[in-house]
C-alpha cells in the first residue's frame, strides 16, 4: 500500500514517512500543496495524509480540486486546525477523516486501518485471485493449485499492481511510480528485467495468464478464458 503525506512541516513528515514504512507501508511526501495536488493526479496512491495549512495551495483547495476532477482516493486531514467549523469544512470539502495535531500515531495507524478496511479500498490482507492463480501480498506467495513460489519484494509489488488492474494496459512510468516511487531514478530497464522475472513466475506455477506488451505504452496482464 503507497500512501502520499502532503505536510510542510519537514521535520513531522520525515517522523510520520518513517514510522510508517516500519509498519511496511511505501510512502511518498511532498511539502507543498500545487505539488501535492500533482502527486494526487499520478493516481498512484491509496491514500493521502493532507495538512491544511500549506504553501502555494491550502489543503482544502488541494482536496476540492481533486475531487472536482474525480480522484476518490482516501484522504485524511491532519492538521492544527481543530475548531469545529474547520472539522465541518474539511470533511465537507471530501475528506475521509480528519485529525487534529498534536497526535498520537498509534490513533492514526488505527483511522488508516479504518478507511482501507472499507469496501472499495485497498485491503493488504486479501488474497488475490484472478484467472488460475492466487497471490498472497503479505507472504509474497503466488500460486496455482498445488504449485507455488515465492516472489521478491518488488516482483510481489510489481504483481500486485496487475492484479488490482486485470485486462488494463499500464503505462511504463505509472508502474515505476507505483513500484518504485516517485522521487526514483531508477532506470526503465529495470521494470523491463522484473517484467521477465515475473513472466518465468508465472511459468513456473504453470499459468496461461500472459504478461503482455503494449508497444510503446506499457504492460497489460490478459487471462484467457
Amino acid at each position: 500500500m503507497r500512501i502520499l503525506i502532503i505536510e510542510d512541516d519537514v521535520e513531522l513528515a520525515s517522523a510520520m514517512k518513517f514510522r510508517l514504512e516500519k509498519e511496511e507501508f511505501i510512502v511518498d511526501v511532498c511539502h507543498d500543496g500545487e505539488e501535492g495536488l500533482y502527486y494526487m493526479q499520478e493516481h498512484i496512491h491509496d491514500l493521502v495524509i493532507l495538512d491544511r495549512m500549506l504553501p502555494s495551495m491550502d489543503g482544502t483547495q488541494v482536496l476540492r480540486e481533486a475531487r472536482r476532477t474525480h480522484i476518490s482516493t482516501p484522504v485524511i486531514f491532519l492538521t492544527a486546525l481543530g475548531e469545529l467549523t474547520d472539522k465541518v469544512t474539511g470533511l465537507d470539502c471530501g475528506a475521509d477523516d480528519y485529525m487534529v495535531k498534536p497526535f498520537a500515531f498509534e490513533e492514526l495507524m488505527a483511522r488508516i486501518r479504518s478507511i482501507m478496511r472499507r469496501p472499495g479500498n485497498w485491503d493488504d490482507s486479501a488474497l488475490l485471485k484472478l484467472g488460475d492463480i492466487a497471490f498472497d501480498p503479505d507472504t509474497n506467495r503466488l500460486s496455482k493449485g498445488t504449485k507455488d513460489c515465492t516472489l521478491s519484494k518488488r516482483e510481489g509489488a510489481l504483481l500486485e499492481v496487475f492484479l488490482r488492474n486485470p485486462g488494463q494496459i499500464l503505462p511504463r512510468p505509472l508502474l515505476l511510480n507505483r513500484v518504485w516511487g516517485l522521487e526514483s531514478d531508477v532506470e526503465e530497464g529495470n521494470l523491463d528485467n522484473y517484467i521477465h522475472f515475473l513472466r518465468r513466475r508465472l511459468k513456473t506455477v504453470d499459468s496461461s495468464i500472459v504478461l503482455k506488451t503494449v508497444r510503446g505504452v506499457g504492460y497489460q496482464l490478459e487471462v484467457f478464458r
